[in-house]
């Protein structure tokens, strides 16, 4: 990325680091459990779709390069990583001409973003790793590696995460001003539409990035939290968590702990897709083909949730960006809220859990003539 100014960079929206009970490391079971369901997906992918011969390593010796981008600090990555690998290594046996998997070396480069608890994740390296190891920083919507040098990218539960907040919705002056809520679940028109503006942009430029670092012939592989189509964002279980949680923040500020502008000024930086939009999305860009598109099966998604599973999943990826924005006097407190207010909305909460969707994405660089 170029220099230029500050504001128009993208935000870096860390999760929670380190190893302690409350960080990403200790509470991410749920994101572990998209990957455990995309597993045999991404496999099939690699048997299926993956074409060594055009990448030219098949024949002769040669550095398979994988990158995760949006890896934060483990260790859900690392089980990733190792999926993807002896799915290569199973290919290469299968493959009559090339009997011998060890003659192909692999590279791994976790990525994300610049304030990433990189120590922890690299502290804590599996030792019996049969690649080699890189740690990328920066942002994922703009260029990360050389041109032509990626043959796999995979991205968990990280795409949804804007570049930034839109501009319009914390515009006081702007009729998009976002003034009764922490996302698109309010009254304001016009705040849906500049969300999903600014997600499409993101979008776009994340795909212009992997176009150039993707090799022919190369996949990628995207693991998103999605609403179906045909149901508004505020009724889905997402819509609702958020509200819970911009009501807490309403409530501090009724009390005068945090001031009434500090929670106007707030916005979760998040954008949650319909598969149709994604797919009009990916569509645009002509060097990418849609290869799968399908609902995963999560494992957890039928099992009850506490309020308390709730906050312990929501805190390491929210806190920071609290930490941040109102600082950390209040941040346990608020938390306290919500787990008290998600215990009294929880029936709701439950009746909507199927409003929500892990999709799998597949997609492939296509071979043009220009490559």
């Amino acid at each position: 990325m170029g220099c230029g100014n500050k504001d128009n960079l993208p935000k870096s929206y860390p999760m929670v680091g380190g190893d302690g009970t409350q960080s990403f490391a200790q509470n991410s079971s749920y994101q572990k459990g998209v990957m455990d369901a995309a597993k045999e997906l991404i496999h099939e992918a690699i048997t299926n779709k993956l074409d060594l011969n055009i990448m030219g390593l098949s024949h002769t010796t040669g550095t398979f390069h994988v990158a995760d981008l949006g890896c934060s600090s483990g260790p859900n990555t690392f089980s990733a990583m190792q999926n993807i690998i002896e799915a290569v290594e199973l290919k290469l046996i299968q493959l009559a001409e090339h009997q011998d998997p060890s003659a192909l070396e692999f590279q791994v480069f976790f990525s994300d973003q610049y304030d990433n608890d990189f120590n922890t994740l690299f502290k804590t390296l599996p030792h019996s790793r049969r690649y080699f190891a890189a740690g990328v920083p920066g942002s994922f919507y703009g260029r990360l590696f050389p041109k032509s040098c990626l043959h796999f990218v995979h991205s968990c539960y990280a795409l949804h995460w804007l570049s930034k907040v839109p501009e319009e919705i914390v515009d006081r002056n702007s009729p998009s001003w976002n003034s009764d809520s922490i996302h698109c679940t309010g009254s304001v028109k016009g705040v849906a539409e500049a969300y999903s503006a600014r997600f499409m942009n993101d979008v776009e430029a994340f795909l212009n990035a992997r176009t150039q670092e993707v090799v022919p012939g190369g996949l990628i592989v995207i693991l998103i939290l999605a609403v179906p189509d045909g149901i508004p964002f505020p009724k889905t279980a997402a819509g609702v968590l958020y509200d819970v949680f911009g009501s807490c923040l309403i409530d501090m500020a009724k009390m005068g702990l945090i001031s009434e502008e500090k929670v106007y000024s707030f916005n979760l930086p998040i954008y949650h897709a319909t598969p149709k939009e994604l797919e009009t999305l990916i569509q645009r860009n002509k060097y990418f083909s849609i290869e799968r598109m399908e609902e995963l099966n999560h494992p957890m998604r039928n099992t009850p949730f506490t309020a308390e599973d709730y906050t312990s999943n929501l805190r390491p990826v929210f806190e920071e960006i609290i930490k941040d924005h109102f600082g950390n006097e209040y941040v346990n407190q608020i938390f306290h809220n919500y787990t008290i207010k998600i215990a009294e909305n929880l029936s709701i909460i439950e009746e909507k859990t199927n409003d929500i969707i892990d999709l799998f994405i597949l997609l492939k660089r296509i071979i043009s003539i220009t490559d």
